[in-house]
């Protein structure tokens, strides 16, 4: 995962006086490139609570600081692999209001992507292989959102790759809990529900195979609704477009 560099002369300069503080890395009065310097070495140690620790001291302390936006983006990044989801989304939102033009608002709507694929994410389910596609699907439309944004704003961004292969993981993951739903219906014989569910799968997911799956419920409920024309229609589809 990438993360924005800055100001890397200067804090490679404190670097030394680094083992002079205590456990935490802060000492009193200390200079805002001392407590940055600190907190550059414990992210790219992995120690991220110090971090936030630090990043957070210097908020406090320098609200004026020539290098405020980017203790927001070290913050940001911090907050994220420390798993403080909502910290993370809320400095992101303050970032936005204070730098509505800043030159890294890619990595900023790159980053509230992954935040949101995260909060989408059960550790504990995915270690069992359990499918979450029929879960509500909140986060993975805000994580959707965030990607196409960037993409839209920024095509050549360096995140653009990435973003561009997550949005095909989270669409395939939206076309199976629109499946979940017109299964749903099928069962509980809303036949309507059912074809209009699966329309709107054709038009926003139609090369999913999700989709695929679904133009058999869509058939099932054009012959139980006596709409055997229709039904004809889905039948030649899924006989010309086999998985």
């Amino acid at each position: 995962m990438m993360r924005i560099k800055y100001f890397s002369s200067i804090v490679l300069c404190s670097f030394l006086l680094y083992a002079c503080t205590g456990s935490s890395g802060i000492v009193p009065n200390q200079s805002p490139v001392m407590i940055l310097a600190h907190a550059e070495k414990e992210l790219q140690r992995g120690g991220f609570k110090k971090a936030i620790l630090q990043l957070t001291t210097f908020n406090a302390n320098y609200p004026l600081s020539q290098y405020y936006d980017q203790v927001q983006l070290d913050l940001v990044y911090a907050y994220y692999k420390n798993n403080n989801f909502s910290l993370a989304l809320e400095t992101i939102d303050h970032f936005l209001r204070l730098y509505p033009d800043h030159l890294n608002l890619d990595y900023i709507m790159y980053m509230r992507g992954l935040i949101y694929m995260e909060k989408d994410n059960n550790p504990i389910q995915t270690f069992f292989g359990i499918d979450r596609s029929d879960r509500d699907p909140i986060h993975r439309l805000s994580a959707f959102n965030s990607f196409s944004q960037m993409l839209h704003n920024y095509p050549n961004s360096q995140y653009a790759i990435d973003a561009r292969k997550r949005l095909i993981f989270l669409k395939e993951c939206q076309a199976k809990y629109e499946l979940s739903v017109a299964e749903f219906y099928d069962k509980r014989r809303a036949y309507i529900a059912v074809v209009n569910r699966v329309d709107k799968m054709l038009i926003d997911y139609p090369d999913s195979n999700a989709t695929h799956q679904a133009l058999h419920l869509m058939e099932n409920a054009y012959r139980q609704l006596h709409l055997n024309a229709q039904a004809d229609r889905i039948a030649k589809i899924i006989a010309t477009n086999p998985v």
